[in-house]
């Protein structure tokens, strides 16, 4: 009898650990299976590398890297209507368009999505240039009233003096001056017209204009007097890159 009820004691502890196996529990003191043990960290979530390449789920879609590009106001494949304005509409007024950079960036170009051109313009005295966020011009180009004539692309325009661009923000300025035919002398844009500023005001404007009568890029503008009455008439949205 003695013989029997120790194999019978043995039997039911066996398999009592077997389903406390099945059932996931542990011995005191043990981890369960697949169970962060104490000291020790969990994975950290898969993030966005921010090279342009997908990393696990968190891929953000197109990236300026993606083309050889620095920054831009955004996806050129989205660039797919034009703005255009008169000369009395917008010559010698500075076009402002706001960047913001997440990172420090040689800059050297701007490029414009120009989208038509006008053979018989008459051009003079037109500008790219970049003010940082106090309104002071930091980098301009020569005159690109020769480039506005030809090819209807994305064209890089290059700055007289490359220069650092420390994170933060920025603003692209186009200075147009001459006759040209309006309707002709076109720039790409997302089409997004009035609404471009929504729930912004000056002088951190997405889109603007300051000053006119200008015949050059002044030194300094100021952000404050930031206006939406050109833009608002459909000068708006113009496409950027930079490089």
């Amino acid at each position: 009898m003695h013989t029997r009820t120790t194999t019978t004691a043995t039997g039911l502890v066996a398999a009592l650990a077997a389903l406390l196996v099945l059932a996931g529990c542990t011995a005191p003191g043990e981890s369960p299976r697949g169970a962060v043990t104490s000291g020790a960290s969990a994975p950290a979530p898969t993030r966005s590398s921010g090279t342009g390449s997908p990393s696990g789920s968190a891929y953000q879609g197109p990236r300026p890297q993606d083309q050889n590009l620095l920054a831009w106001t955004g996806d050129p494949n989205d660039a797919g209507h034009v703005t255009a304005q008169s000369a009395a509409g917008v010559g010698g007024r500075v076009t402002l368009v706001r960047v913001v950079l997440q990172e420090q960036i040689t800059w050297s170009n701007i490029w414009l999505g120009l989208a038509g051109i006008d053979p018989n313009a008459q051009l003079a005295n037109c500008y790219l240039g970049v003010y940082d966020a106090t309104g002071t011009l930091v980098a301009a180009t020569a005159d690109i009233s020769p480039q506005l004539m030809t090819d209807a692309i994305a064209k890089p325009l290059p700055l007289g003096k490359p220069f650092t661009a420390a994170p933060g923000t920025y603003f692209i300025a186009l200075l147009l001056n001459g006759n040209w035919a309006t309707n002709a002398l076109t720039l790409k844009s997302t089409g997004a017209g009035i609404s471009v500023n929504a729930g912004l005001t000056p002088p951190k404007l997405r889109y603007s204009t300051v000053l006119t009568g200008q015949t050059s890029l002044p030194a300094t503008v100021n952000l404050a007097e930031q206006s939406t009455s050109t833009i608002n008439t459909g000068w708006a949205s113009q496409w950027y890159a930079i490089s």
